[in-house]
């Protein structure tokens, strides 16, 4: 290996190039062989040769589940390098993990926290902040902003990514506004930076995302008014007055929304907290307000 290069993961799996200089391929099979992660580039081994991929040339990473054109795996890693797409399924767990904290570990963006707090906008400055996969849960993004600030962004908790393109600091730059939690209340983080590390951000935040779909889900209007009234920063113990429903409804809706994953009970009798999933659904019921 070159100086300053070390192994990260040495596993077995299957690869297949699905785009190979911008035409995407009709022969597509998937070749077992050797997976092979380091902190510089990603090697694809097969008993015929080898492909290396740098790190530096990828541009997207998202994670898949398997379709039905690619049901010889359960799940895969979409890699973009340029005008190639690689589909790899590796069987170490791991590899997901390190190849995100590879590419993203340690890299400086632009961070508005909390731009939107209770679905209120709030008056804060773009910063500069530090970002880190945390060691413990590789589930977490960890934000140091400048000012002293840190943020834990859970991608399980993530309800909502929205990716645009703003004028921020005098420059045109891609935007991503990502909606979770911190304390039981609903709040924005926007991050902006350097296109490369702004689509790999928002390849890993999006699957917190796509775990808390809010599509396949049918309200009844007092559970969606709950949910509102809860997103927009009401206590659990005064929806009953807020919403004008007794407490025993408010209790039957409470029973509902838990049982579809759309609430979690925080202790009995009753305080309660959105789920991602409820924030998705809470939060396209008031934009259609």
């Amino acid at each position: 290996m070159a100086d300053g290069e070390h192994a990260l993961v040495d596993t077995k799996g299957k690869f297949v190039q699905v785009v190979k200089d911008g035409r995407k391929r009709n022969d597509i099979e998937w070749l077992p062989g050797r997976i092979l992660l380091s902190n510089k580039r990603l090697v694809l081994a097969t008993n015929d040769g080898k492909r290396t991929i740098p790190l530096s040339k990828l541009t997207s990473v998202t994670a898949s589940q398997m379709n039905q054109s690619l049901a010889q795996v359960d799940s895969y890693v979409k890699l973009q390098a340029g005008r190639d797409v690689t589909l790899v399924s590796a069987t170490a767990e791991e590899f997901q993990e390190e190849l995100y904290r590879a590419l993203l570990d340690q890299i400086v963006v632009l961070v508005k926290h909390p731009a939107v707090e209770g679905g209120v906008v709030q008056d804060t400055g773009w910063e500069k902040a530090r970002l880190k996969l945390d060691d413990e849960n590789e589930d977490t993004l960890n934000l140091a902003i400048a000012s002293g600030t840190f943020v834990e962004l859970d991608i399980d908790d993530v309800g909502t990514v929205e990716a645009k393109q703003k004028e921020i600091r005098g420059a045109e730059r891609p935007l991503l506004e990502v909606e979770h939690t911190i304390d039981g209340t609903s709040v924005e983080t926007h991050i902006s930076g350097g296109r490369r590390h702004v689509s790999l951000i928002e390849g890993l935040v999006r699957q917190g995302e796509q775990r808390n779909a809010a599509d396949d889900v049918d309200l009844e209007p007092e559970e969606t008014q709950v949910l509102m009234a809860l997103y927009s920063g009401i206590s659990p113990f005064k929806i009953p007055d807020f919403v004008g429903m007794d407490v025993e409804e408010v209790e039957d809706v409470y029973d509902r929304l838990i049982e579809a994953d759309i609430l979690e009970p925080v202790r009995t009798r009753r305080e309660i907290e959105l789920e991602a999933r409820g924030r998705s659904i809470a939060g396209d019921a008031i934009a259609d307000q």
